[in-house]
């Protein structure tokens, strides 16, 4: 197909230009991500992702290159971004481990692993019943935002936005412990 009819179909959200586009390049971009990332769901999150987007931003789509380079180069750019931000956690779960393997910290200051667990358990039972759901089957039981939406028949977006809430709210009950919890998450 001519670029300029994919590159028009785009900004007028015509749906079988998107599935055309997207049942073209997924798996292409899938392979070529997995060259920066090692992991499959956090490729396939990431390219399915890139496509979100190009719907979303379709009507005012500006693509300077070809259609092929620019969802390449969305793709190696998300990719780039993913492994900063892994880097950036890494760092961060580094020096975390090194606070707590210091022996300046008070043995009386550390609270115990199962009152740690009694203190989330409470914060998690404040949360309200679905989003508390979202929450244990993605940070607990480990599935993927599709993989809940999928079982709850809901959006992704749902799925992340009821995350986020959950996050927002344990941060905020949690607060004074998030040091003592980061340390205990660390050294099991």
């Amino acid at each position: 197909m001519k670029e300029e009819l994919l590159t028009d179909g785009l900004r007028r959200r015509d749906k079988v230009i998107f599935d055309y586009l997207f049942n073209y390049y997924y798996s292409a971009l899938c392979v070529f991500a997995m060259k920066y990332i090692g992991d499959q769901n956090v490729v396939e999150d990431l390219v399915q992702d890139v496509f979100v987007t190009l719907w979303a931003e379709g009507p005012r789509l500006k693509i300077n290159t070809s259609l092929k380079g620019y969802l390449f180069t969305s793709v190696r750019n998300r990719c780039l971004d993913t492994q900063k931000h892994l880097q950036t956690r890494e760092s961060y779960r580094t020096q975390l481990l090194s606070v707590a393997i210091s022996p300046e910290i008070p043995a009386e200051n550390m609270l115990a692993e199962s009152e740690l667990r009694q203190i989330i358990q409470a914060s998690l039972e404040r949360l309200p019943p679905r989003c508390r759901e979202i929450f244990i089957l993605n940070r607990m039981n480990g599935f993927t935002n599709q993989e809940i939406a999928s079982q709850l028949g809901i959006s992704k977006r749902t799925v992340e936005l009821q995350i986020s809430n959950a996050l927002k709210i344990m941060r905020r009950e949690l607060a004074e412990y998030l040091p003592l919890l980061i340390i205990a998450w660390l050294l099991r």
